[in-house]
């Protein structure tokens, strides 16, 4: 096999581009960092177009692997944890219709929805959280960042692939919602909320949580949504947005098994 030496090579130059959100979007393909990642996101059917690498040994099923020297890896790999291998990918649909059919599939849903979350580490983050808590989708409303951003691919160690997800404005998923009955449940940092264990999740109910920063948008206030809040017993006056997501998915996740250890 040959092997990629110079940082000029065509190929590696396009890889360096699609680091860049524009292109990323314009070309529909996406940059998948680390062994585990990359794993996860074939077992979740994404198409990997091509393999670059400094293992001798790597396998990927109806890919193109290219080996590439140690300096051509620091080149392309994101950040500090350089597994010494990076692929490109076909990025997901992420249509409705394909949302909603999977959804479709599920008993009694439990979905999270993430409103105008700045940073892609905290957006992946709570896509680990609603994996981990067992959640059924995540709806990303007026979205401020890229879902398969390398950083938020990274923080969610690679469960962006396994959930299924749509993003849409605001407007658009809590009429969604309303006609498909779910109950709507909606974090406040402040403001006249119960707190978040006096709430049923043991019927469809879609979590919505906003930035830190802004909260969420008034969209999310209605007689017919549930406003929680987590209690703030220190100084500090808000949680990061996973941390908060955490809680909530699992307090949820305790109801609906009945199992107090959780």
């Amino acid at each position: 096999m040959t092997v990629i030496t110079s940082l000029s090579n065509p190929k590696i130059k396009e890889v360096v581009k699609l680091r860049e959100g524009r292109h990323r979007r314009r070309t529909g393909m996406l940059l998948i960092d680390g062994i585990r990642e990359l794993d996860r996101a074939v077992q979740a059917g994404v198409r990997i177009l091509e393999v670059f690498t400094v293992h001798p040994s790597v396998i990927c099923p109806d890919a193109p692997i290219y080996r590439v020297t140690e300096a051509v890896m620091q080149k392309i790999a994101f950040g500090d944890r350089n597994e010494g291998i990076v692929a490109v990918a076909k990025e997901p649909v992420r249509s409705f219709d394909v949302f909603e059919a999977k959804i479709g599939q599920k008993a009694n849903p439990l979905l999270a929805v993430l409103e105008h979350v700045e940073k892609s580490g905290n957006l992946g983050a709570v896509f680990r959280s609603a994996d981990a808590a067992g959640l059924d989708g995540v709806m990303i409303a007026d979205s401020l960042v890229d879902p398969f951003h390398s950083n938020a691919i990274r923080s969610s160690m690679g469960t962006v692939f396994h959930l299924p997800m749509v993003s849409e404005s605001s407007a658009v998923l809590c009429r969604w919602l309303r006609e498909q009955k779910f109950q709507i449940v909606a974090a406040w940092c402040n403001g006249e909320t119960a707190p978040y264990t006096s709430v049923d999740f043991c019927r469809p109910t879609a979590i919505v949580l906003g930035s830190e920063a802004e909260g969420l948008s008034g969209i999310w206030k209605g007689e017919d949504i549930t406003s929680v809040t987590l209690p703030m017993l220190g100084i500090a006056d808000s949680l990061n947005v996973s941390v908060a997501a955490g809680v909530i998915f699992y307090e949820a996740r305790r109801q609906r098994t009945g199992d107090k250890r959780v």
